[in-house]
């Protein structure tokens, strides 16, 4: 699975073993020192690999290094990673399961983080993650735009949203990873520029996946990207604030730097193969 992808269904449905078996993917036990130094100069070499690509794709596309924000995607790598990146500088963090970030976002309070919630989104879910979360990349329904103002009023916080757009899907439908179509980008958006606790912040979107099933746009991210781009700026012009184009993961952040995204979310890249689920 590539770094932000969200789950083929959302995080509450998934079997409760399952949970659990990923606890052990990042329980925070005593790190020996000598450990800690050489993981954390492991990070440092991934963070300056993917910096220098997105510096390269910034000049490719004459843009300043400054427009481009990067989301380090933590799901399955332990808190202390977190922790780690934070000394090295990384403020923007993302996960897309609910159970996970709020545990880690609890365990790294006061590390001046601000996490970013990529995956499907359940409605009971959403008080939860309006405890930690600065932005919801993922909101792709109205009952979820009810439910995150409901929270974000009672936790008395304002939440940066993002409309996920599902591009490879048909015409008022959502896609099978989550994501609104295009022609359904303009209404949630208004659903959410007027929820109360809510701030409209822009648009996110997943490359297509390549097969049958997946569009003219399988396989053709820069494709795929662009057309984002088309969609953020019709959004902008009843939404001039909403500036957020978040696309681009390891594996093509050049191609997304290249059509405009203003944040990629890279997982892999940074803390290196993730550890294996049981």
């Amino acid at each position: 699975m590539t770094d932000d992808m969200p789950c083929g269904r959302p995080e509450s449905d998934m079997p409760a073993e399952s949970a659990e078996g990923r606890s052990a993917a990042f329980a925070d036990s005593a790190v020996p020192a000598s450990a800690e130094a050489a993981r954390k100069a492991e990070l440092a070499a991934g963070l300056a690999r993917v910096e220098e690509r997105i510096e390269g794709a910034c000049r490719v596309a004459g843009r300043r290094r400054e427009e481009v924000t990067l989301i380090v995607v933590t799901k399955t790598y332990p808190a202390s990673d977190v922790r780690l990146l934070a000394e090295l500088g990384v403020r923007d963090v993302a996960e897309n399961r609910d159970q996970e970030a709020a545990r880690k976002a609890a365990a790294c309070a006061g590390a001046g983080l601000d996490w970013h919630f990529v995956g499907q989104l359940q409605t009971n879910k959403a008080r939860s993650v309006a405890g930690y979360a600065q932005y919801v990349h993922s909101v792709d329904r109205a009952r979820l735009v009810t439910a995150l103002s409901a929270a974000a009023v009672r936790a008395e916080r304002e939440i940066g949203c993002l409309v996920q757009v599902a591009l490879d899907a048909p015409s008022g439908s959502v896609g099978e990873r989550g994501g609104v179509a295009p022609d359904g980008v303009a209404d949630l958006a208004e659903a959410v520029a007027a929820a109360q606790g809510l701030r409209l912040d822009g648009v996110m979107t997943v490359a297509p996946l390549a097969g049958p099933l997946a569009g003219p746009l399988a396989g053709r991210p820069r494709a795929a990207f662009d057309r984002l781009w088309e969609v953020s700026t019709a959004l902008r012009v009843a939404h001039p604030a909403a500036t957020m184009v978040s696309a681009g993961m390891s594996s093509d952040l050049e191609e997304a730097v290249l059509a405009g995204a203003t944040h990629v979310r890279v997982g892999s890249a940074v803390l290196g193969d993730r550890p294996r689920l049981r």
